[in-house]
This record gives structure tokens, C-alpha cells and sequence, in this order.
């Protein structure tokens, strides 16, 4: 023993050390023990692997520190502690790897400032050779009137290593952090363990009984952590195709899944047979040993998830006991990691669902940057909150920001219907109140008795918020239903929320619908226009009012020449609440416009020569713009298509706008008429003679939406 006993017979170190006393079988190999260890190169002794009959295994031991955390005595006889080298004087936190020192350091401190101990803490701890042992770590206060504290380690036995192993490996969902900690707990029988995982189960996708040539096998976990040879594949990488194959052969014997040992470096290299395979898969030359155990589906027949490797040196061979308990182990885990695997599938195609939701670049009229937050990173997170932005065809821009009640699967898909199906009808002309009528009855038939309700899952409640912006008219028509008032930041740098007509939102009882009003604002060039949902203004400890404020606050310090993506990621970081409560979805809009110069707009008479000025207007100005002949000619045939039908069969007074847009040029004809022109099947005129058959082959897209007064019917031509 290395220390002389405590003067109080009452420490715990005393009392460990009393315990160590009864259990320390008397005579022979085990008091030769520790002597002979600190000789051994390797660390270990034949007794603890291959215990004598009738010999009981000591897995006790003590080390007593100082208020420095420094080791002033320990009792670490039995063989199992052989290599730990707690020498007098020397730092506690040198016998733990590096990642540990924190987290065990900040406890060691929180027992001596308390006194309270901190009990069975399963405690990696290095050998002076790098292995590393897995204990059970207890730290327990001094008695009085000693200072300092004693700390217990207890080898985990195999069995407790199991059960222990198994409760960490399925606490997380996650494919990588699964297969980390299946790595970790395989070092109790090797020096380094590695988890190749098929790359299907990486990715998330089906697994399936397959031709094993097709297998590809991804390194999903490797420890210990540290520097590695060059050409040996390491965290994140794929094995070489043939090296895959190999292992895949190799636990296929029978054509069933097998564990294989092979027990030197000599039947490494000829298995392998490749001196590039041996750099890639052996961890150094001191590894010579390896266990290779496949990580197994059971079903009919069962299905190979990915390959389990335990190396060790080569005068450490397996013993049939510990590769029994190691395939125990793997088999107990399988299931883990399959459970990571359909994890990681739902989540991916959540995300995925959520990305496309997201919006893609305003174009020139239309700067947008978003930022989604889910209130957790795994697909129960992922939940209703969605913004999109998007052209229109007629050169308008939609932005949309919603937040469907609830979160997981259920919540996403109902995002995703009503995300599509408001871009639809935008884009079909529909006026922003007109698509929260549609959207608010779709909720409701979601959420009939045989759908909604029947599933578990409710969208009543939902809010949505819908804005247009004319780049023209630099005008904005905005729609709310039940959602919180967008923050609207002029040029000259006044911000505050928008006075939006409050509504029950969507799926209300018939009883409380209210119409959809219609709330219309300029926004001059410059203007800065943030939709959001409520987890990002939502706290508890404030008012809703004073958090709306602090976001029109954070959205006003937006310099017009920031990087739009970068202020909406720091205007979240300043406003979003400390303890984040719900999914935070931002939508920063900077509202350009067209130049003057591109854009022109006349108000006609609906007269008999409307026609005839019409042409004339847009002729002057198609030549001010340099439009070559053809192009000119085309134009100016639509301009007198539409506006023709729109004195015959429309009246009143008739607007028409010409727009200068990239490569098209954009023709507009506006009327008080409500009627919709359909073209024929035929190609005939339809709806009492209106040409729209020459409309159609003029351009590359048409269409008609409607205004408070009538209908603009809109046509692009490409220059």
C-alpha cells in the first residue's frame, strides 16, 4: 500500500481501506498483484481476465485528496487497478481523460464546498498505456476534523457494465450520439472500438436484405479520441469499397450473421491482403487483435445494420467469456440504433419539408432573408411554424408567415397543405383575404371527425398572416388571420406594429368568424417589413406588447447596407426569450420597387379610340426603351387586344401599365368588369368574343387578378 493510515479511524478512506482489508483474498497471485502490475507493459494481469476458481475478483479501491484535488494517500491493490498511476502529490484529474476534467472537477468542488457526496458516477479513468477503465465513482467528504475528500472506485463488473451500458446507449435518438455511446461502452473490453454503420441506416433510409458486394459501410464512431496514423479512416468517412466488403463477407458465414476474432497482426494482414487496407482499418501498430461483431435487425431474415470492431494488443487475446459479453452487448443495442435510424429518417424528411417552405431569393424588387428555430432539434420539434416569399406571375411579391397549432408530424403536414395551397391561390389572382377564407375552410374539413380528430391531432387555432407587395404602386395589401401585427420599419427609420384588424383565426367556430379585412399601406423603397411567429416576441415574464416592441426596436437598428441574412439571425439572437418555448420563425423583407424609369401607367376612357391611344402611348415608349421591332409589334397587338375587350365587354375606365422586368416586358389592362375570360378548348374565342387565343400565343404566361374595382388582366412578353 502507498500510504501509512489515517489518524481517525472514522474517515471514509478508513473505512474503504477497512473493506479492501476483508475482500483482498490472503497470500498467492493476489498479493503479488499490484507488484508484478507495475512491471507489466500493459497493464493488466491474467488474473483479471481469467480470474482462478474460487478466487473472488477485488473491484474495490480509495484515493484520498486534498483541497487542491491533489492525492495525498489511495488504496488501489487489486490487479483490475493496475496502470492507474495516482501518485502521491500528483493531480486527481490526471487519472481521467481529457474531455472529463470539467464536468468531474466542478463536482469534486461542489462536494468539498457542501459536504454533500456525490454518489456510483460511472467514471472512465486513464492507465499510464492509454487504455482506460470503467468505474462506479463515488466522492464523499472527509471526516472532521480532516479537510479534502476520499474517492471510491469500483470496477464495473460485466454484468453491471452491460446493464449500464445499455440504459446510456438508448437515451438519445440521435444516429451519430447512438453509436457514440456503443463505442464508448465497448472500450471495458479493447483499447479502441470503431462503428461502421451501413450507409443506408446512417442516412435514415429503409433497410433491406441486399446483395453484401452493394454494402457501403460509413464510420459512425471511433474512440478514443485522438490523433490518428495517416490513411486510417476516422469519424465521418467511408471505408474503401473493398475493405466494406471484406467485413461484410466476413460476418457471413452460413449466410448467417457471425462474430469473427482474429487474434494477430499476421491473420490481419492476411485477411486484408492489402498494405492500404491495413493503414485504413488498423488503429497502430501496437493494435494487432480485433473482435468484430455485426450490429444485427433480427427479422426473417435478419438484416445487417453495420459492423462493431473492439481491437486490442496483440498479448491481450479474447477470451470466450468476453467476446460472449460483448456480442451481448451489440445484440442488447441493435435495436437502439435501428430506433436512431427511423428517427433519422422522419427527421430528415421534416426538415426536408420545412426547407422547402422556406423562402427562396425576392428577386430585384424584394430582398428576403428567414431564420426557423425549432423549439428542439429532433423531428418532435419540428413543428407548424412556416414563412415563404415567392413572385407572383403578374410581378407582385407574396409573403407569408404561419403557425399551425401543435408540433411533430402532424403539425408539419398540415403546414405543408396550407403553405402550398395559399401559393396557389396567390398566384391564381386571389386577393390576400379571399385565400384566408379558402385556408380557414380547409382547416375546418381537416378537422372533421374522420380526419382531423381521428388522428389525435387538431389544427383549429392556426394564424396566418399574408402580405403582397406591388412593386409598381410601392403599395402593400396585408390580411391577418388570428396572427400577431407585422413591424413595418420606414426609410426614415420609424418602426411599430402594423394596425391589423384582429381576427379569431383559423377554424373558428361559425359563430365567431369575422370577414377578413384588408389593412393597404404604402411602403416606399427602403422599407424594411418583418413577419414572425410567437415564440420569438412570447415570454412569460414580459408583456406580449413590450416583446413586440423590443422586436420593432431590434428590426429598426437594421442598417440598409446589413447583410439581410445576418441582421435577421441577429435580430433572433437579441429578442428571442432566454428559455425558448415554442418554434421561432423570422421573415425580414426590404421592399426595393422598380426604378421610375421602368415603369409606366396610363388611365384611358372606355371610349372607341382607347384602343388607338393605347397603342400610341405604349409605341413612344417602346421605342424610348430601344425594344427591337418584333418584340414592339407584339406588344402593341396585345395592348389593342385587351384593351378592345375591356371597352366592349368591361367599361368604365381602363388602366393599362407597361413594366420594364429582366428579360420580359410586363402588360397590364385593368377594368371594372368582374367577369373571368376562359380560353376555349379549341383555341376559339370564348366568353362573347374575347381574343384570348391571340393573348395566348403572344406571350410566354398570362393571367387575371382581381381588385376591389374589377379585374387586371396581365400578359408577359419576352424581349
Amino acid at each position: 500500500m502507498d500510504s501509512t493510515p489515517s489518524p481517525s479511524s472514522s474517515s471514509p478512506f478508513d473505512l474503504v481501506s477497512s473493506a479492501l482489508g476483508r475482500y483482498i483474498p490472503r497470500g498467492g497471485a493476489a498479493a503479488a498483484g499490484p507488484a508484478e502490475s507495475q512491471d507489466d507493459p500493459t497493464g493488466q494481469q491474467p488474473e483479471h481476465d481469467h480470474p482462478a476458481v474460487g478466487r473472488p475478483e477485488q473491484i474495490l479501491g480509495a484515493v484520498n485528496l486534498d483541497r487542491e484535488l491533489r492525492v495525498t494517500h489511495r488504496n488501489l491493490e487489486a490487479p483490475v487497478f493496475a496502470g492507474l498511476d495516482a501518485v502521491i502529490g500528483s493531480p486527481f484529474v490526471d487519472l481521467l481523460p481529457q474531455g472529463d476534467v470539467p464536468t468531474v472537477t466542478r463536482r469534486l468542488r461542489q462536494v468539498l464546498e457542501t459536504g454533500e457526496a456525490h454518489v456510483a458516477r460511472v467514471q472512465r479513468l486513464r492507465r499510464r498505456d492509454g487504455s482506460e477503465l470503467v468505474v462506479s465513482m463515488s466522492i464523499l467528504p472527509a471526516a472532521a476534523p480532516q479537510e479534502g475528500l476520499t474517492v471510491s472506485v469500483i470496477a464495473m463488473a460485466r454484468r453491471l457494465h452491460l446493464y449500464a451500458a445499455e440504459t446510456a446507449i438508448g437515451t438519445s435518438l440521435d444516429i451519430g450520439e447512438t453509436a457514440q455511446s456503443l463505442a464508448e461502452s465497448l472500450l471495458a473490453w479493447g483499447d479502441v472500438a470503431a462503428v461502421d454503420l451501413d450507409f443506408a441506416v446512417w442516412t435514415g433510409e429503409g433497410v433491406t436484405e441486399r446483395a453484401q458486394g452493394r454494402i457501403r459501410l460509413r464510420r459512425a464512431a471511433l474512440v478514443p479520441d485522438r490523433a490518428w496514423p495517416e490513411g486510417y479512416v476516422t469519424l465521418g468517412e467511408d471505408l474503401p469499397s473493398d475493405a466494406s466488403r471484406l467485413l461484410s463477407q466476413a460476418i457471413r458465414r452460413a449466410d448467417a450473421p457471425q462474430s469473427i476474432v482474429l487474434p494477430d497482426r499476421e491473420a490481419i494482414e492476411r485477411v486484408l491482403g492489402s498494405p492500404r487496407l491495413v493503414r485504413a482499418l488498423v488503429p497502430g501498430d501496437r493494435s494487432a487483435g480485433v473482435a468484430c461483431v455485426p450490429l444485427v435487425l433480427e427479422g426473417d431474415p435478419p438484416v445487417v445494420l453495420g459492423v462493431v470492431e473492439v481491437w486490442r494488443r496483440a498479448d491481450r487475446p479474447f477470451a470466450d467469456s468476453e467476446l460472449f459479453d460483448l456480442q451481448e452487448l451489440v445484440a442488447r443495442t441493435s435495436h437502439h440504433v435501428d430506433l436512431a435510424r427511423q428517427h433519422q429518417r422522419e427527421h430528415t424528411q421534416v426538415l426536408a419539408l420545412q426547407r422547402r417552405l422556406l423562402p427562396r431569393s425576392g428577386g430585384k424588387t424584394v430582398q428576403t432573408a428567414s431564420v426557423y428555430q425549432p423549439t428542439t432539434p429532433d423531428s418532435a420539434g419540428v413543428g407548424g411554424d412556416w414563412v415563404n416569399s415567392f413572385p407572383l406571375p403578374d410581378g407582385r411579391t407574396a409573403l407569408v408567415v404561419g403557425d399551425v397549432v401543435g408540433h411533430g408530424l402532424g403539425a408539419a403536414a398540415t403546414m405543408g397543405q396550407l403553405s402550398m395551397e395559399a401559393r396557389a391561390l396567390l398566384s391564381a389572382g386571389l386577393a390576400p383575404d379571399e385565400v384566408l377564407e379558402h385556408l380557414d375552410e380547409t382547416v375546418t374539413l381537416l378537422d372533421d371527425s374522420e380526419s382531423g380528430l381521428a388522428a389525435g391531432y387538431s389544427a383549429l387555432g392556426s394564424t396566418c398572416c399574408i402580405a403582397v407587395y406591388d412593386p409598381v404602386s410601392q403599395r402593400v395589401a396585408l390580411s391577418s388571420a388570428g396572427h400577431l401585427p407585422p413591424i413595418l420599419v420606414s426609410p426614415d427609420g420609424r418602426a411599430g406594429p402594423l394596425p391589423v384588424h384582429p381576427h379569431p383565426g383559423l377554424g373558428a367556430e361559425f359563430a365567431l368568424r369575422e370577414p377578413f379585412g384588408v389593412h393597404t399601406f404604402v411602403a416606399p423603397p427602403g422599407s424594411l417589413l418583418a413577419l414572425y411567429t410567437d415564440g420569438l416576441v412570447e415570454d412569460p415574464a414580459v408583456p406580449i406588447d413590450e416583446g413586440i416592441g423590443r422586436l420593432a426596436e431590434a428590426v429598426a437598428a437594421v442598417h440598409p447596407w446589413d447583410t439581410l441574412q445576418q441582421a435577421a439571425r441577429r435580430v433572433v439572437s437579441e429578442v428571442m426569450p432566454a428559455r425558448q418555448r415554442d418554434d421561432v420563425t423570422l421573415l425580414l423583407a426590404r421592399l426595393i420597387g422598380y426604378r421610375k424609369g421602368d415603369t409606366a401607367t396610363w388611365r384611358l376612357p372606355a371610349r372607341d379610340d382607347a384602343a388607338a391611344r393605347a397603342r400610341a402611348l405604349v409605341s413612344a415608349l417602346l421605342r424610348q426603351w430601344r425594344i427591337r421591332d418584333g418584340t414592339r409589334d407584339s406588344v402593341l397587338l396585345l395592348v389593342s387586344e385587351l384593351v378592345t375587350n375591356a371597352v366592349r365587354f368591361a367599361g368604365g375606365p381602363i388602366t393599362v401599365r407597361l413594366i420594364r422586368a429582366g428579360p420580359g416586358l410586363l402588360c397590364e389592362v385593368g377594368d371594372t368588369g368582374n367577369g373571368r375570360p376562359r380560353l376555349g378548348r379549341g383555341g376559339l374565342l370564348d366568353d362573347a368574343g374575347r381574343g384570348l387565343h391571340v393573348v395566348h400565343r403572344l406571350t410566354s404566361r398570362w393571367g387575371v387578378r382581381w381588385t376591389d374595382t374589377g379585374k387586371v388582366v396581365w400578359a408577359e412578353v419576352v424581349r
